[in-house]
């Protein structure tokens, strides 16, 4: 019996488990699409955080609207209303009953509801590939960033969540499975205390101040930094998010001011499609590293800062870039420049599995709840987020349930 043949009866005798729709005649096919809103099966206490604390949102970060005084103490003066022009949640059913959940950026429901429902009905929802090329080509007139690309990316992740739920596998496993048994995570926030007595080793600090704020201002940022990696120590790493709300003259400063304390990098210092300023700050600093993309839409996006040598880390939004699978590409472009992409929010329930099964993905970036509340707070949060303590710090992992691993029910 030849080699062949061998193969042919072995594997013909193996007996592989049926999917859970492999004995339906026809394939699945996407029969609705709505918006929902959801809440957790079994929600945290709520309380009051600790007075002054960073996690409020209530205290002054720099911001693009800085230069104006009248919005410059708070992002809430400047940001729609809550409830008025929000992030939504997107679930597509199938005629089979297997559903998926996606998340995407403000405003993008409307055009989900408008347009892209049309056509989506119909289709096959493990046509990934397919669906995403229609629903760019067809918005392309009026889109290409913004909206339109925060409404896809919320579809495009409801696929990825249908088709695990439908094969039984965590999301991850689909995107490529594990490349690393679990993920560092850094901490975004000023409550620095509260992080390092978490066990976080790695910090990324809100910058509170901006070009408005003058030299006083440069030097409650470098008091920040100093601060910072006092309470740190000399090993960890800190991470510093301008929200584009600097110039290049001011990074430049900046950039030698917190030289001394060991800056990992400094992250979306200018307005996003400043790509040449962005290439001469990477190009003229080098004392940290030039970081940004979380307000950059799809890979031709990122090409542009690949074309003009912007940043030497990349940060996607899996939520407002165009979803897992233009996440993919975004990843595989920057792999054939040995860029790292570290996505914004990538500690969350969704971008998570990303990092899990991407070889050029190193971190995870997470938000503790605001200090000041009870113990059962935190420890849902660890438990949510699968944290593990090592050398690096905190570690996560995303979830192993089907899909996304979603706990939620429709409000």
């Amino acid at each position: 019996m030849n080699r062949r043949n061998f193969l042919r009866l072995g594997l013909a005798s193996v007996a592989l488990p049926a999917l859970p729709f492999q004995a339906e005649k026809s394939k699945l096919k996407i029969t609705g699409v709505r918006l929902v809103r959801t809440r957790p099966r079994n929600p945290v206490p709520r309380y009051t955080p600790a007075p002054g604390s960073w996690s409020t949102g209530g205290v002054e970060v720099a911001n693009p609207m800085s230069i104006y005084p009248e919005y410059k103490a708070r992002r809430s003066l400047f940001q729609p209303d809550p409830g008025k022009l929000g992030g939504f949640t997107v679930e597509i059913s199938t005629d089979k009953g297997v559903k998926g959940l996606g998340n995407g950026g403000t405003g993008g429901g409307t055009v989900v509801e408008q347009h892209f429902t049309k056509l989506l009905v119909g289709e096959d929802p493990f046509n990934v590939e397919r669906i995403w090329d229609i629903l760019w080509r067809s918005s392309m007139y009026y889109g290409r960033g913004g909206l339109v690309t925060y409404a896809i990316s919320g579809v495009d992740i409801a696929l990825w969540d249908l088709v695990g739920n439908a094969l039984q596998l965590p999301v991850y496993k689909l995107l490529g499975g594990e490349t690393k048994p679990r993920i560092p995570a850094y901490c975004t926030g000023n409550d620095v205390e509260q992080h390092i007595k978490f066990g976080f080793h790695r910090l990324k600090l809100a910058i509170p101040y901006g070009p408005a704020d003058g030299r006083e201002g440069m030097r409650q940022n470098a008091e920040l930094v100093k601060r910072t990696r006092e309470a740190l120590g000399p090993d960890g790493d800190i991470m510093l998010d301008c929200w584009m709300s600097w110039t290049v003259p001011y990074t430049l400063e900046m950039a030698e001011m917190v030289a001394p304390y060991r800056v990992y990098w400094m992250e979306e210092c200018l307005q996003p499609h400043d790509y040449e300023g962005f290439g001469r700050l990477n190009a003229e600093i080098k004392s940290t590293r030039i970081a940004t993309g979380e307000h950059e839409y799809t890979r031709y996006g990122f090409r542009q800062l690949l074309e003009h040598r912007s940043a030497s880390i990349w940060q996607p939004d899996v939520h407002w870039c165009g979803g897992f699978t233009e996440l993919r590409r975004i990843a595989s472009l920057a792999a054939a420049y040995d860029l790292p992409v570290i996505p914004h929010g990538g500690g969350d329930f969704e971008p998570i599995h990303f990092i899990m099964a991407t070889t050029n993905s190193p971190w995870a970036e997470l938000f503790l709840p605001a200090p000041g509340g009870p113990d059962e707070v935190y420890r849902r949060w660890e438990e949510d987020n699968h944290i593990t303590r090592g050398p690096e710090g905190i570690y996560a992992r995303p979830s192993d349930r089907p899909g996304l691993g979603w706990d939620v029910e429709i409000a």
